[in-house]
């Protein structure tokens, strides 16, 4: 594993976190509900980010897992790296950042992510890293608004008044201001404890299925898994 095995992970704060997620995100966007922040260092110096936190519809994802208390799942809802770190050094950080919340969160049970296949990526990470696919779904939630990308649920809030009784993002998108971008938005799940598993209430879905479906992403570009094992 050479350098990969030099890697260090361990907490940072969040202001810290954020500033490199705004940066090295593709997004540029934090999630405000993230509540631990793991930095990854080389050479002393910070090359990466985790961040976990519970899930926006939490009551909703927890039944993912059957008999799963309120604080024994967690989300993986941000990962940046720059470019310094060798080949494999996502897939290593976040086995170290599974053997750390097994040590310091031990009523952790399961963690879940999801990946953007309409604009980043279709969690090769996350397959490399032990995870399984239990969901692909057409994502309609992104807009292109006049070249701007946005979720339509920053739309419909109070920032945004309601036009003719319609949410801001219907007023855009039917009147042809915005665009929905076209691709899909993959569930991963991993079991910290391995116990777990038999108590998933969905289907694991074969990763072959990325293809046949069309989802496949890799850093925003549309390829199929098969693309990439035969290049």
């Amino acid at each position: 594993m050479g350098r990969v095995k030099d890697i260090i992970v361990k907490v940072i704060p969040s202001k810290i976190a954020n500033e490199f997620v705004k940066k090295h995100h593709y997004s540029g966007k934090v999630v405000p509900n993230s509540t631990l922040h793991l930095g990854c260092f080389l050479d002393n110096q910070l090359h990466g980010v985790m961040s976990y936190g519970n899930s926006m519809d939490k009551s909703k994802v927890g039944a993912t897992v059957n008999n799963t208390g309120w604080n024994e799942f967690i989300e993986l809802n941000r990962m940046a790296f720059d470019d310094y770190l060798p080949k494999n050094s996502e897939s290593r950080c976040i086995a170290i950042s599974v053997r750390l919340l097994k040590k310091n969160a031990p009523h952790l049970k399961w963690i879940v992510s999801y990946a953007d296949g309409t604009q980043c990526g279709d969690g090769t990470i996350y397959r490399a890293s032990g995870f399984y696919l239990i969901g692909i779904k057409l994502n309609k939630q992104i807009l292109n608004w006049n070249g701007k990308i946005i979720a339509k649920k920053t739309l419909d809030n109070k920032n945004f008044p309601k036009i003719d009784g319609k949410y801001y993002s219907r007023y855009l998108l039917e009147s042809g201001k915005a665009k929905p971008l076209v691709g899909y938005q993959l569930k991963y799940i991993y079991f910290i404890d391995k116990s777990k598993f038999k108590d998933l209430k969905v289907d694991i879905i074969p990763f072959s299925e990325i293809d046949k479906i069309g989802a496949g992403m890799y850093k925003g570009e549309k390829i199929t898994l098969k693309e990439r094992h035969t290049n």
